[in-house]
């Protein structure tokens, strides 16, 4: 009876430690990511890169392909319709 007492405790012990470690360490890595997303420095980074893409794409002739113009366009005409129907 003592054995089965003393194993079922081990293995308590163990399952517990091992649950504990387990979300422990899966909140860990969640709040350095949120600690990582809200850093000033990877803001601003963040910032740069935006800034940067869209001085490329005005540098550019032509934004859009003229499929994508075209279906824009029909998208735009379905909203206007929906809005005033």
């Amino acid at each position: 009876m003592k054995i089965f007492i003393y194993k079922s405790l081990i293995v308590f012990i163990l399952f517990f430690l091992g649950f504990h470690l387990t979300f422990n360490y899966v909140q860990r890595s969640i709040e350095r990511k949120l600690y990582n997303l809200t850093s000033q420095e990877n803001i601003e980074t963040l910032k740069n890169s935006a800034r940067n893409s869209i001085n490329e794409i005005l540098k550019k002739d032509d934004l859009i392909n003229t499929d994508d113009e075209i279906l824009l366009k029909t998208l735009i005409e379905k909203i206007k319709k929906e809005i005033y129907n």
